[in-house]
């Protein structure tokens, strides 16, 4: 099996252990590996490893680097066929990663990988998800995503980028810390700040969503976000999991906990400002902007934006 590994240097990890990685990539001189410094050099990082013809495709970032990856690879199509996929935990928010399974630490994850191949294992480690297609008729710009945040998520990351100082403490721990402080002021309807309420038009499947105010409006194809949380609750064999709650939901600070765990209150399943269903495509209408798997994209006016789940790829657990 011919591998690659990409390493995104600047992915939020120590310089130590960007060392140690080298040096265990020395001790592999089949595999190919290409480091990157910004996501500018991406592009052609990624054409680089394409005309080796590779099978499987190791990426030691963390979200924002596989974002970039898949869009790269699924929009561009550099490959004549997709790659298996494998991301490490290796950077500041590492959601996809996490919710594969990979090891907390990523020399682990990619050792263990590695030996997989060699024993002839590594099809145990494969994992088949739907990858979301983020476009703006806007700026006719597409993206390949796994989660994707509209209005508040987007100002929280923005919050902890400032909050937090820089690497992993910007990542899981700092998004759990904020999101769950914006939980906790639900329960004062906020109409200010990073909580302000989101004028969102919402068509899903064609069919639109009742209310036009939100403080939440997500999308993903994981199966759940850091701190374990598992937002979604729908049942309907479609690849776009979406979640919204408008500003006339009822008892938002009761139904916030099962809410977050996708095991919602009995009444939150038949109040019409709690929409969480899987479907085919999402169509929003808005001027707050938004984000996928952490890379924000500004406020425009009346942008819209649609999302699918047109294509799949298959993962490896790191």
């Amino acid at each position: 099996m011919r591998v690659a590994v990409l390493n995104n240097l600047r992915a939020g990890r120590s310089g130590s252990q960007v060392t140690r990685m080298l040096d265990l990539l020395r001790r592999y001189p089949d595999v190919l590996h290409v480091e990157t410094n910004s996501a500018r050099a991406l592009p052609d990082a990624i054409a680089h490893i394409a005309r080796r013809n590779i099978d499987l495709l190791v990426v030691n970032g963390g979200d924002g680097s596989l974002q970039y990856v898949l869009t790269e690879i699924l929009h561009g199509e550099p490959f004549e066929r997709v790659p298996l996929i494998a991301p490490l935990r290796g950077g500041r928010t590492n959601m996809t990663a996490l919710d594969l399974g990979a090891h907390r630490n990523p020399i682990k994850g990619l050792t263990g990988l590695l030996a997989s191949i060699e024993t002839g294992t590594l099809s145990e480690r494969f994992v088949d998800r739907p990858v979301l297609r983020v476009e703006s008729a806007s700026t006719r710009s597409v993206s390949y995503g796994m989660f994707v945040g509209v209005g508040m998520i987007r100002r929280a990351i923005e919050l902890t980028h400032r909050v937090f100082p820089t690497r992993r403490s910007q990542g899981s721990f700092g998004a759990g810390l904020v999101t769950a402080s914006l939980v906790a002021r639900l329960a004062f309807e906020p109409r200010e700040g990073v909580m302000s309420p989101d004028k969102v038009r919402i068509m899903l499947d064609g069919e639109a969503v009742r209310d036009g105010e939100f403080y939440l409006v997500i999308a993903s194809s994981l199966q759940r976000l850091f701190w374990r949380m598992r937002p979604f609750w729908g049942t309907q064999p479609a690849p776009v999991r979406f979640t919204s709650v408008s500003t006339s939901a009822r008892h938002k600070p009761r139904a916030a906990p099962g809410v977050l765990r996708g095991r919602p209150k009995q009444f939150v399943r038949h109040e019409p400002g709690y929409t969480s269903c899987n479907v085919e495509s999402a169509e929003l209408v808005l001027d707050s902007g938004y984000t996928v798997d952490g890379e924000l994209f500004p406020a425009r006016p009346d942008e819209i934006v649609t999302i699918t789940g047109d294509r799949r790829v298959t993962f490896v657990r790191a």
